[in-house]
């Protein structure tokens, strides 16, 4: 009986495990499968930003009444450099506590604090109920407030 009882225990440890580790196999291929979602969409994104930044007539039909054609296709090319930052950051790619860094030299450029000044609350709305983008959001708004501060003392 003790040999019966120790293979049935051994069988059922050898059970469990292979089920712990099938949920962690699972859990890691869903997880994988995502960041591939991710980087598919993010392609499209981009690639559709560099048509919008590079093709004047494109552009044209996307520009808002209130914009020259030129000027939103500046602000179309920085959107393009924050979303690269993104997705890096979204895929891991960016070291804990690099962010912030980032984010000020994207803020180094003009036309980068003039997409964040035009566009900034629409990516704030937009980053709604995503934890993860609702920080990349408030690093980059707090990078752009401190460039703009950091402004009048240096003229």
């Amino acid at each position: 009986m003790k040999l019966t009882t120790a293979v049935l225990a051994a069988g059922a440890a050898v059970s469990l495990t292979t089920a712990v580790v099938g949920a962690a196999r699972l859990r890691q291929d869903a997880r994988h499968q995502a960041e591939r979602n991710e980087v598919a969409v993010a392609r499209n994104q981009l690639d559709w930003l560099t048509q919008m930044s590079t093709n004047p007539d494109l552009a044209k039909l996307w520009t808002p009444e209130d914009i020259d054609v030129q000027e939103y296709m500046q602000l179309l090319h920085a959107n393009q450099q924050i979303c690269t930052l993104s997705l890096r950051d979204r895929l891991g790619f960016v070291r804990h506590g690099q962010l912030p860094f980032y984010a000020s030299m994207l803020m180094n450029s003009d036309v980068c604090r003039r997409y964040w000044a035009r566009f900034g609350d629409l990516r704030a709305q937009e980053a709604e109920g995503d934890e993860r983008a609702e920080h990349f959001t408030e690093v980059l708004d707090r990078a752009a407030k401190a460039h703009s501060r950091a402004q009048p003392a240096a003229a």
